[in-house]
């Protein structure tokens, strides 16, 4: 049921891990979500070392999207028609076991902006994961590009205590795999940490965060010792397993472990 022994490899200088993107292998993970914002992604020119990934009905934005990523009960009449035999649906017979490297829905947080982004992670292996549409504010009239959606992460969810904390984390994860999170919003309020970039400014080739090594090191050991990888994802089936005091204090220390 449960599984444990999931690390990341760096260069530790001090107390902080650094990394230098590789060069030449630039390759940039859009990831696209439904936000009223999503709808500014229609008009952008397609790089050639850029992989668009879209979640749940973000698809209908652009027609050359690469992936599609969508929870099991994503009805079925909304999942797109593939255009060209080259599109790719991804659905959680595929993003599971992604997610399940970096250690799991549990601590990642089970809303599909962060399963998108380590399915991405490990199965492109981008230097830029970059992200529009998914603040995850649900506020005013319009909260989707479409008009008035369904919140994915509003709702009771014992892996969702704080969606600022599960982007610490993506973003040092990432960081840990030589790419850079970054957030091409240009709302004023977003549940993500990652630095603000314009799309005009997007490269391949972007600073890495800046994270506490020691800190990083404490909050996966925590995650391994407590042991909440659900291999088959189905989390919910084991609630009562899971203490909310240790996803707490996971939660802070990603936090901490990136400044805030």
């Amino acid at each position: 049921m449960y599984m444990s022994s999931y690390c990341w490899d760096g260069i530790l200088i001090g107390n902080k891990r650094s990394f230098v993107s590789k060069m030449g292998e630039e390759l940039i993970a859009l990831i696209l979500g439904s936000a009223p914002d999503a709808i500014r992604a229609v008009t952008w020119p397609k790089r050639d070392k850029c992989k668009i990934v879209s979640i749940n009905n973000a698809w209908r934005i652009r027609d050359d999207w690469d992936y599609s990523v969508y929870p099991d009960d994503f009805p079925t009449q909304y999942r797109p028609d593939r255009k060209s035999h080259a599109q790719r649906l991804i659905d959680s017979s595929i993003y599971v076991p992604a997610n399940n490297q970096f250690g799991g829905i549990v601590y990642a947080g089970a809303t599909m902006a962060f399963t998108a982004g380590y399915w991405a992670l490990s199965a492109l292996k981008p230097t830029v994961l970059a992200y529009l549409g998914c603040d995850m504010v649900y506020t005013g009239r319009n909260t989707h590009f479409y008009g008035q959606g369904t919140p994915d992460p509003i709702r009771e969810d014992i892996t969702l205590l704080s969606l600022e904390a599960k982007s610490a984390r993506l973003m040092t994860i990432a960081a840990q795999q030589h790419c850079a999170c970054v957030n091409l919003s240009e709302e004023l309020e977003s549940r993500l940490l990652f630095p603000r970039v314009s799309h005009t400014a997007l490269s391949g080739d972007l600073p890495l965060t800046n994270y506490s090594a020691e800190l990083s090191r404490k909050a996966l050991s925590l995650e391994n010792e407590a042991g909440y990888l659900i291999q088959d994802g189905k989390y919910w089936e084991h609630y009562a397993s899971f203490d909310q005091n240790v996803l707490a204090e996971i939660d802070r220390l990603w936090l901490s472990a990136v400044g805030v």
